[in-house]
């Protein structure tokens, strides 16, 4: 099989993943939906084993013999980095390939919010990007280090794996560390960061205390860390991270989080009204006194309130984003009410603007 061949082929399809898996023909995710290539052959276990061959060195090879799980990235020169993730299944390999374009986009290109410009500029503190798995945080984080680095001089260290967007210096000098391949650990490569006189910090996926708690140090320390959470919704976000510690730590935590917080980034991504591509849409949470508050006092489940009430300082909740997106026909109502959290709100939203009208 011409993996190569394949990759050109989701690329060209504008695919954001590609699954190889025993016994289908290669699917495709594109705008979300997967897509099987019906043209094609159902793979078989020697055809996925060639695939891993090929594309893989005889350390990873290794590593997946005893872990029986891998991540990594592969390039195809002049077409883009793929993020790969190998994994067994029923005593077969199954291989998934998602792409990651040498291109970094612009927070403007996306159409990302214009207040991630201003928090991205911080000179300390902790911020926050979560969503479900596929949601976009890494190109949302990428995009984020792009602005830092075409604006202010700083030294930022970002910690991923596997590593997927590539930084060159502009104003910043930039180092991207692999696990795996440049450091054991998220929580060790976060504590001996410190070391190398960071301004910035960059943490890929915040998955366990260890990592939480040094990112938490780090921040109080005067750097500015930005770490990826898998969650939905900036107030789930808060209480994931809280809940990570045990019960006789989080007073102490709530405290310390109330003080280094900066904000709280979520997004999900929708399929556009008209059928071609996804819109992401954002729930914008920052740090004002009185989310301060809350969070130091435990009254998590009020962020949100706070949230729907700051709209004129950058803040908005879930809902809202939706609303907007639905006003301006980007996504449809029955999409955005399936994404929502409280669809009894977002309801009440479009009726109201709907009466406005």
């Amino acid at each position: 099989m011409d993996i190569n061949g394949l990759l050109k082929l989701m690329a060209e399809k504008g695919a954001s993943d590609l699954h190889l898996r025993v016994p289908s023909p290669p699917v495709l995710r594109i705008n979300g939906q997967l897509i099987p290539l019906q043209d094609l052959p159902p793979m078989a276990a020697k055809d996925i084993e060639m695939v891993f061959e090929y594309i893989t060195t005889p350390e990873q090879r290794s590593t997946f013999l005893k872990d029986m799980d891998l991540s990594f990235s592969y390039s195809v020169p002049e077409l883009a980095r793929f993020r790969v993730s190998v994994m067994r299944q029923r005593g077969t390999i199954s291989i998934t390939f998602r792409i990651v374009p040498f291109k970094v986009l612009t927070i403007d290109e996306l159409g990302l919010p214009q207040v991630f410009k201003e928090l991205i500029l911080e000179p300390k503190g902790l911020i926050l990007v979560t969503g479900p798995n596929g949601s976009g945080r890494s190109t949302t984080i990428a995009a984020l280090i792009d602005h830092l680095n075409e604006n202010v001089k700083r030294n930022v260290i970002i910690i991923e794996d596997p590593i997927e967007f590539l930084h060159s210096n502009k104003k910043c000098i930039i180092a991207q560390r692999d696990i795996g391949d440049d450091a054991v650990s998220f929580d060790i490569a976060l504590a001996h960061g410190l070391r190398h006189d960071p301004d910035v910090i960059i943490v890929s996926e915040m998955r366990d205390m260890a990592t939480m708690e040094t990112a938490i140090r780090a921040a109080e320390t005067g750097r500015l860390v930005v770490g990826a959470i898998s969650t939905i919704g900036a107030a789930q976000a808060v209480e994931s991270l809280i809940d990570t510690f045990s019960f006789d730590q989080q007073l102490q935590i709530r405290l310390r989080l109330s003080q280094v917080m900066v904000a709280v980034l979520s997004q999900t991504l929708l399929p556009r009204a008209s059928g071609e591509g996804r819109v992401a849409a954002f729930e914008i949470m920052i740090a004002n006194p009185e989310m301060r508050e809350l969070i130091r006092d435990g009254k998590i489940l009020e962020l949100s309130e706070v949230m729907r009430h700051n709209v004129n300082h950058g803040m908005q909740t879930l809902e809202q984003a939706l609303a907007e997106l639905v006003k301006m026909k980007i996504i449809t109502k029955d999409e955005a009410l399936m994404r929502s959290s409280y669809p009894e709100k977002l309801k009440e939203l479009l009726q109201g603007e709907k009466a406005r009208v």
